[in-house]
């Protein structure tokens, strides 16, 4: 970990970017260290003992799981109960949760706990904070929540691995986790009554996995403009379509900006001339009504992820100022659901906004003098290469499965656990699912990025050429460094794998 200032777990907001700075470990996790923030955190666990003694009923502490909250469970059998739940949870199956994914969630999980309203010790929080502190990340399957009661089964893992028990990643290792703890020299939590409940019953893996998915978007919105500007140059295409007036017309804040960005990387200062063309296809002179419904959605999306993140996402709370155990169902996804479904179709629209591009650039019926598949082959050998034929074919199907993944995942929302979650969030699901979707996108933006810079290196070698503005200039020059001009055929695999690392890792800085 570096020396980066520590993102504070307590009483303060924690925006979007700082569990981000956690998760890519950019930053150390610290908890509030007062006096006042850790009797806070103390009260609740006191509370919750002050029950037990009463004999008072409280779900999930003196009582069954989810249909089984009838069940009451005597008391010499309380301590026990934690345990089990971790235990019966532990059926999680397909892929792992990356690293990233990983601290994300141990991140989010920890901010709900610092309300203090989730009878736990402050020694629980503390281990959290060393998982992240060390980074021993439990092994977190990714399938297996319904996204209410939160994130039973893959939190699970996080609780077990607190105690002790299955598999974390440590230094590159699978490893057991009692192996690591004593390694490190820490004794395995027991878990009291209410702690496992507390760690699993939340929407941690939905919001930490949101999290990372709404800065990939915020990024790729951003990359998708820069692109739209390259391939107007590569298409000569019209920079009226992006004039001041024409947006003042229609102010949608995101489409407005989206039009300035574009202005600005075709530095245009002042209303621009038409050139030959009054108007351009769709997938360019439409690009900001396309890219500004993303960038006008961005901010209510980080409302509804923000919000989640610095809840109390538990049940049942405990109110210790007050003295009062209030059962609800914060547990529940819907606002991250509904966010995460959002965000796929706006994603989607993007990789199909940027595949039209790609399609136009290709094709000699439609790119204006451009050689057919962008191929700089000479004239001797033209007949013989393909240039980026099979990356048009390639986007196209990234471009589909990006659209068919548009179906919301709220929408299947199905009765579970007999009959009590009878209405669930799918909310988990709909964040995988955006997070796939990015992925798609993100590799149909590799190809058009590269794309785009081939179809601007052939304009420029044509005798008409005008010199290219100064900050596409810039950008041409760098990633003709990383992507040479395509002149003969050659396999283009490594070349988008090297694209997509540069987009994962937002290595380009795009717009102020």
């Amino acid at each position: 970990m570096n020396n980066a200032e520590p993102v504070i777990f307590g009483e303060n907001h924690l925006r979007i970017e700082d569990l981000l700075a956690v998760a890519q470990g950019h930053a150390p996790a610290r908890l509030q260290s007062d006096a006042a923030f850790r009797e806070r955190i103390a009260r609740g666990a006191q509370f919750l003992d002050t029950l037990l003694d009463r004999e008072g009923v409280i779900y999930g502490v003196t009582t069954g799981y989810g249909d089984s909250c009838v069940v009451a469970v005597p008391l010499h059998q309380v301590e026990a109960l934690p345990q089990h739940l971790f235990t019966f949870h532990g059926c999680g199956l397909g892929k792992l949760l990356d690293a990233e994914a990983t601290r994300a969630v141990l991140g989010a999980r920890l901010r709900s706990l610092t309300h203090g309203m989730s009878g736990v010790r402050i020694e629980l929080l503390e281990r959290l904070q060393d998982f992240l502190e060390h980074d021993v990340l439990p092994l977190i399957p990714e399938e297996g929540s319904v996204g209410a009661s939160g994130d039973l089964t893959p939190l699970s893992y996080v609780a077990a691995t607190l105690a002790g028990e299955r598999e974390v990643m440590y230094r590159g290792e699978r490893r057991s986790a009692a192996e690591v703890h004593r390694q490190l020299g820490w004794t395995p939590l027991t878990l009291r009554p209410k702690e496992a409940l507390a760690l699993m019953n939340g929407t941690a893996v939905m919001t930490g996995l949101a999290c990372l998915a709404y800065a990939r978007a915020d990024y790729l919105l951003k990359l998708a403009t820069r692109i739209t500007a390259l391939n107007v140059i590569a298409l000569e295409g019209n920079p009226e379509h992006f004039d001041e007036r024409l947006f003042a017309a229609k102010p949608h804040p995101g489409q407005t900006q989206v039009a300035a960005w574009i202005r600005q990387d075709l530095a245009i200062e002042a209303p621009a001339a038409p050139l030959h063309r009054l108007q351009d296809r769709y997938s360019l002179r439409c690009a900001p009504h396309v890219l500004g419904v993303l960038a006008d959605s961005l901010g209510l999306l980080r409302q509804f992820i923000e919000t989640e993140l610095n809840s109390a996402n538990d049940n049942p709370i405990i109110d210790a100022d007050n003295e009062r155990v209030l059962h609800g169902g914060h547990f529940y996804g819907g606002h991250i659901a509904f966010a995460m479904d959002s965000l796929k179709n706006l994603v989607a629209n993007v990789a199909d906004l940027l595949d039209r591009q790609l399609a136009l650039l290709v094709d000699t019926r439609y790119n204006h003098g451009l050689p057919s598949n962008l191929s700089g082959a000479p004239a001797a050998t033209a007949m013989i290469n393909h240039g980026f034929k099979a990356v048009q074919i390639g986007a196209s199907a990234w471009t589909a499965e990006a659209l068919k993944n548009s179906m919301p995942a709220s929408v299947f929302s199905r009765s579970t656990e007999c009959h009590n979650q009878d209405k669930v969030s799918m909310g988990t699901i709909a964040a995988r699912d955006a997070l796939r979707s990015l992925e798609l996108t993100e590799q149909v933006a590799a190809a058009a990025l590269i794309a785009a810079n081939q179809g601007v290196w052939l304009r420029q070698r044509q005798p008409a050429a005008r010199a290219l503005p100064a900050p596409l200039a810039v950008m041409h020059e760098v990633l003709g460094e990383d992507f040479p001009p395509l002149i003969e055929d050659r396999a283009l695999e490594g070349e988008l794998r090297l694209c997509l690392q540069r987009i994962r890792a937002q290595h380009w800085g795009l717009y102020a």
